[in-house]
């Protein structure tokens, strides 16, 4: 995305960047367009998420040092706040189905876990990594 701000990307360009690339330039766009780590984290607590926090920008957040709460969040809570997101009235049916299309064409995940996939089998989902080698993934 960096490559590409000075012609001026959509909204929904930087997401699918973010999400299907892992882009951090286009998550920090995104990010600041919420009112940075603590605007996202106050419209996790409105949906609901007690748990999930972010404190700090890409790529600092990946510092994942031990016993740090900074940027952390739970498996339950994070699959709750994605239920929420795809099946409550929090987005619309067509950003639902927006989000969802992104984390099926997520080009990071291939030889994490869709290669080991059933022939046929495809499944929606976003990856993370630390700077420590922790590696994450959120899927359907």
């Amino acid at each position: 995305s960096e490559k590409n701000l000075a012609d001026g990307m959509t909204v929904g360009e930087l997401c699918a960047a973010a999400i299907t690339m892992s882009d951090n330039s286009a998550a920090n766009l995104l990010l600041a367009t919420v009112g940075g780590p603590a605007g996202l984290t106050a419209f996790l607590r409105q949906i609901g998420d007690n748990v999930t926090r972010l404190d700090r920008w890409e790529t600092e957040l990946n510092e994942a040092l031990p016993g740090d709460a900074r940027d952390t969040t739970t498996p339950a809570s994070m699959a709750a706040t994605l239920r929420k997101l795809l099946t409550s009235q929090r987005l619309s049916a067509r950003s639902q189905r927006q989000l969802l299309q992104w984390m099926v064409d997520d080009r990071v995940a291939g030889p994490l876990i869709r290669s080991v996939l059933p022939a046929g089998w495809f499944i929606a989902d976003k990856t993370g990594a630390s700077k420590r080698g922790a590696r994450g993934i959120v899927a359907l």
